[in-house]
């Protein structure tokens, strides 16, 4: 007697194998993809840009992406890692176009402690001694004090967003936050 077996789900098949069927066009194979890894990535373009309004877009947008420039990708091993660059770069592609890395706008405000009109004065008082102080930080600075501060990116996330050593993104965080507590000090 000849038993058959059953042939496994793509559900159950390895992620290389995955990877080589999108690759190949393959759009069910794809659509297992975005159900694996969507989640993560909702969750770091939402750590980067800082709120969920443009999350579903920046996600979307570098599925696309992913889409176009699958069959580049040379270790199907690392899928999950050069998508999580994808939407890093594309949500750090957001943050950039909403703050021109000048000014915090784009963000959502803390709401005030006092809804009084003195109190929302003096929010929108801090507010702009915030932008004001970030103004005068040299540019590198104030990128990297963003990157950290507005988008929390880790160190090494940073350094190769700029191109620079982990040291010096270091470096230029510590005497950003130095400076910008100085230039604050009269708002404690």
């Amino acid at each position: 007697m000849r038993t058959s077996q059953q042939q496994p789900t793509l559900d159950q098949v390895d992620e290389r194998v995955i990877v080589g069927r999108a690759a190949d066009g393959d759009a069910r194979a794809f659509e297992l993809i975005v159900r694996r890894h969507s989640g993560l990535m909702r969750a770091y373009a939402r750590n980067i840009l800082g709120s969920t309004d443009e999350v579903d877009d920046v996600v979307q947008e570098s599925f696309i992406v992913a889409w176009q420039q699958l069959e580049s990708l040379s270790d199907p091993a690392a899928l999950k890692s050069w998508l999580m660059r994808i939407v890093g770069r594309r949500s750090i592609d957001r943050v950039r176009a909403r703050h021109d890395h000048d000014d915090l706008s784009g963000h959502d405000e803390a709401a005030p402690i006092d809804l009084s009109p003195e109190g929302a004065v003096q929010a929108h008082s801090l507010e702009d001694a915030v932008q004001s102080a970030l103004g005068r930080l040299p540019t590198a600075q104030r990128r990297c004090w963003v990157l950290k501060e507005i988008a929390g990116m880790r160190y090494r996330e940073i350094a190769a967003e700029l191109d620079l050593p982990e040291s010096t993104v270091r470096g230029l965080i510590a005497r950003a936050r130095t400076r910008m507590a100085t230039e604050m000090e009269a708002w404690r």
